[in-house]
């Protein structure tokens, strides 16, 4: 085997492979041979065909399935040869079978990028004071109040206000067109939760049953659902019913509905400022994680394979599918365009593929790895989130296509596990609720 390497740039590189006649015609013969025993061809007994009336009839197919399988056979021990760390599957830019009798084949690939991770060790990263403030304790209560409260009919001069349910018929229309699939009759909506955005939400406040309206809502670039994403929308509303909200009184009995473990309104206060404090510190790894990676980021800049982020960008695009199809929609009906979202996701994709091999280059350094008690913990974890035995998520994980993906996600967390405990962590002025965003508005 004869290999030429050609640097098409630092992080790609184009094989030139030519393979010896002698090796070709062996897998050659060997196809022919198979395939004499398999046909039938008017005129001829079964394996009694001549090769020349097999090569004039089926040249192409059989060359087609023996360069497939000489390519495979033979990448990578041309790779390994020529000492190339790559990184992705090659692509196959030509191939052909020689007058002389040699295959010839032109791979380009991707090598990993030579990574030198920056002042890794003792990051000074800011650590928010974990607080429960009395707002975020009495947003909770809010809350309560609306999961314990009763729906009563309101009469036809009863107006909407906050914390009501109203039914109604709408229909969006975007530019002057109407949206499909912003449609809906005798819809209910809890006003004041967000469901539908708060702007929507807060101009249906004041209206009564029988009303009709038109109103314009302009849905941030961020709002999760991507069909009103970014839009300005006129809808068409009417009020077909209201029903009014009525919340239970702050009192102890109150508290005892919540939980029989609570005698009290201030024991109520206080098992809510414990359970934000938990889920606070909690939420704490991944935002340390967050801040650590980006200071990694900043730290280390270099160039990565582009088949790499393109299939990082791949990725992304299937899981916003995913998401759509749950709903009934498609990229197309959403408003999605494959390349737009291409191009928006290419700056994180490439800090994910960066970010991906400066952890890497640190587990190298520091002998990190995972052993067999990280993936139990792992699929217990698993099995407690989503109610399931180990077993049957033990099941899931069997086939290696799905196994790889989970373990490199159990490499990175211990990763960061350990520059964690790394970091010299300096505390930061606890942020105002407002900042936080530590609201529920669903």
């Amino acid at each position: 085997m004869d290999v030429v390497v050609e640097n098409v740039s630092d992080l790609t590189k184009k094989l030139s492979i030519t393979l010896p006649k002698d090796e070709v015609k062996k897998e050659l013969d060997k196809a022919y041979n198979k395939l004499n025993r398999e046909i039938s061809l008017k005129g001829f007994r079964r394996g009694k065909v001549p090769l020349s009336v097999l090569q004039k009839n089926f040249r192409d197919r059989v060359e087609a399935e023996v360069g497939e399988k000489l390519v495979q056979a033979t990448y990578f021990d041309a790779v390994e040869k020529e000492k190339l760390d790559a990184v992705v599957h090659p692509e196959i830019k030509e191939h052909a079978f020689r007058e002389d009798g040699t295959f010839v084949y032109v791979a380009e690939v991707d090598v990993k990028p030579v990574v030198e991770v920056q002042e890794y060790k003792g990051l000074e990263i800011e650590k928010p004071v974990v607080d429960a403030a009395d707002a975020e304790v009495e947003e909770k209560i809010e809350q309560l109040r609306r999961q314990h409260s009763v729906l009563r009919s309101a009469d036809d001069e009863y107006a909407i206000c906050k914390d009501d349910v109203a039914v109604v018929d709408f229909q969006g229309f975007h530019e002057g067109k109407v949206m499909k699939e912003v449609h809906n009759e005798n819809y209910s909506v809890d006003v004041g939760a967000g469901s539908l955005g708060d702007e929507f939400e807060e101009k249906l406040i004041g209206l009564k049953k029988g009303d009709k309206t038109l109103y314009e809502v302009e849905f941030p670039p961020e709002y999760p659902n991507p069909i009103l994403a970014g839009k300005k929308v006129e809808f068409k509303v009417d009020v077909k019913g209201v029903k009014q909200r009525l919340k239970p009184a702050i009192d102890d009995e109150f508290a005892k509905d919540v939980n029989k473990d609570y005698a009290t309104v201030e024991d109520l206060r206080n098992g809510i400022r414990n359970e934000i404090l938990k889920q606070k510190e909690a939420a704490l790894e991944g935002d340390l994680d967050d801040r650590i990676m980006q200071r990694l980021l900043e730290q280390n800049r270099f160039a990565v394979p582009e088949r790499l982020i393109r299939y990082e960008i791949e990725e992304m695009i299937k899981q916003t599918e995913g998401n759509l199809q749950r709903s009934g929609l498609t990229l197309e009906s959403a408003g999605l365009n494959r390349d737009e979202l291409a191009a928006r996701n290419r700056e994180v994709a490439e800090k994910r593929v960066r970010g991906d091999f400066i952890l890497k280059k640190i587990a190298e350094l520091e002998n990190i790895q995972i052993n067999d008690e990280d993936i139990e913990r792992g699929y217990k974890r698993i099995a407690d989130q989503y109610n399931m035995t180990v077993a049957e998520v033990k099941q899931f994980f069997k086939r290696r296509e799905e196994v790889l993906p989970f373990i490199n996600e159990l490499l990175n967390e211990k990763i960061l596990r350990f520059l964690r405990e790394q970091a010299k962590l300096i505390d930061a002025p606890p942020a105002s609720p407002e900042v936080e965003g530590t609201g529920d508005q669903s």
